[in-house]
């Protein structure tokens, strides 16, 4: 039996493993990444930490820690309640903002786990305090950021046009651009409407105090009554239902002006906000790394307010940096074994020009779901030249086709975005959500290649 297959059929027995035993992958892959590095490719310990993936693992410790500054001093409450304020109170609305913001970032130039390291853990903030599904909120960030992500001035964009240009292949910035974004609003849509989304407009609108009471409710002008708010402690200018909780209630301990108009600045949310200001400029505007960035701002607030972040180390999320760090440098030893090159060119090789397309947008899809999309595409993209210099296959949209099949995908747990997701969700409930996406990652892994390739490759073949 080839390395290369073997190394398949163990990454199988991991996820089997993991599955049915409730052990954390990550443990799981760090094992096997020793096993079949060292007893099949033959690899010392520094072949096989070659994988480590140790820049993601200071974005999520920087990230999270930094968050769970903001979450302890109550500045997250602060832009909670701030954002109900932008969208007059339309709950239902701030999925939809946080998708624009991330696509935003990303068109404009920003890195796209960047984008969701600096978005996510406000939008899952949010989600929890109004009870909104994390998957929806989520991966409607996820998907923002691969909406603009192939823009002629992006990152993503800049990479895959220039590889087009490398290799010979006629291109369409507009059209690569136009299809990644079309395709991600059409799943942020269908999205919205499968996980809650009609159940928040539903509710109406809520008034700015609400956000800081215990979960009095309103109505909407024109609206039904809310059937999202609850009984609590305080009072408001609309009527309570009696119905199920937005989980608004105000944290213990959470400084507020006293008229009920939710939390007030103080010097300690003041100067997170600037440390959080102070991360998009450093990342955006110089091209700093976000993890050491975040690191180092963490720092300082913990030097000022120690007493607002004596916890929040232990907030990090660690169980699921081991997660993201044992799966990546496992998948880094598959990389030394030549595994994904050696499936990519086997598919490469096949003598029907459809079969190929199709089967090599599910190559990209599986292996960016635990890898670098512009690198799975960087692989891919010269390995269909071939095929494509025959001329039956438009070459505009088997590019696009690839493209959207090796980004999407980054909503599942292992990718970096999905990664960064997960650990901005709340502790309780991070187990669940990590399940989650595993099913909707697998969902999108088995359906959207298959969906590019008939939309983008099948009509301009021939």
């Amino acid at each position: 039996m080839s390395p290369e297959l073997i190394s398949i059929l163990v990454l199988v027995v991991v996820f089997v493993i993991a599955t049915t035993r409730s052990v954390n992958m990550g443990a799981l892959a760090f094992a096997a990444a020793f096993g079949v590095g060292t007893l099949v490719a033959d690899l010392d310990a520094d072949g096989i930490f070659a994988g480590f993936p140790g820049d993601l693992f200071v974005v999520l410790v920087g990230v999270t820690y930094l968050f769970a500054i903001a979450r302890a001093n109550g500045t997250t409450d602060w832009l909670v309640h701030a954002a109900v304020r932008l969208v007059r109170g339309r709950v239902a609305l701030i999925p939809w903002v946080m998708f624009a913001l991330t696509g935003a970032l990303t068109a404009i130039g920003a890195v796209s786990p960047a984008a969701v390291a600096i978005v996510a853990p406000i939008a899952l903030s949010f989600a929890t305090r109004y009870a909104i599904s994390p998957l929806l909120m989520g991966t409607m960030v996820v998907h923002g950021a691969q909406a603009g992500g192939f823009s002629p001035i992006s990152i993503y964009g800049s990479i895959v046009n220039g590889i087009v240009e490398r290799e010979g292949l006629p291109g369409s910035e507009v059209t690569l651009f136009l299809t990644s974004l079309v395709a991600n609003l059409v799943i942020a849509g269908a999205l919205f409407v499968l996980f809650g989304g009609r159940k928040l407009w539903a509710r109406g609108s809520v008034t700015p105090e609400d956000a800081g009471e215990a979960g009095s409710g309103t109505k909407a002008p024109g609206a039904g009554a809310d059937p999202g708010i609850g009984k609590g402690s305080g009072t408001s200018k609309g009527t309570s239902t009696g119905a199920a909780p937005t989980a608004v209630a105000v944290r213990p301990g959470q400084d507020t002006d006293g008229t009920g108009a939710g939390p007030h600045l103080t010097p300690a949310r003041i100067a997170t906000l600037l440390a959080l200001v102070a991360l998009v400029v450093a990342v955006l505007g110089f091209d700093l790394d976000a993890g050491l960035t975040a690191v180092s701002l963490a720092v300082v607030l913990s030097t000022a307010w120690p007493d607002d972040s004596r916890r929040a180390v232990g907030e990090i999320a660690w169980s699921t940096v081991l997660l993201i760090c044992g799966v990546l440098t496992y998948v880094g030893v598959l990389e030394e074994i030549g595994t994904i090159t050696w499936a990519g060119e086997g598919v490469g090789g096949i003598g029907v020009p459809l079969l190929a397309a199709v089967l090599l947008c599910y190559i990209g899809a599986i292996v960016s779901a635990f890898a670098s999309s512009v690198g799975i595409m960087g692989a891919l993209i010269p390995l269909a030249v071939p095929f494509l210099a025959q001329g039956e296959i438009g070459a505009v949209g088997m590019v696009a086709a690839l493209a959207v099949s090796a980004t999407v995908v980054d909503v599942s747990p292992f990718s970096t975005n999905g990664a960064l997701v997960l650990a901005a969700a709340p502790e309780a409930e991070r187990e669940r959500f990590f399940r989650q996406l595993m099913v909707y990652g697998g969902i999108v892994v088995a359906a959207v290649p298959a969906l590019a390739w008939l939309v983008l490759v099948v009509p301009g073949f021939g």
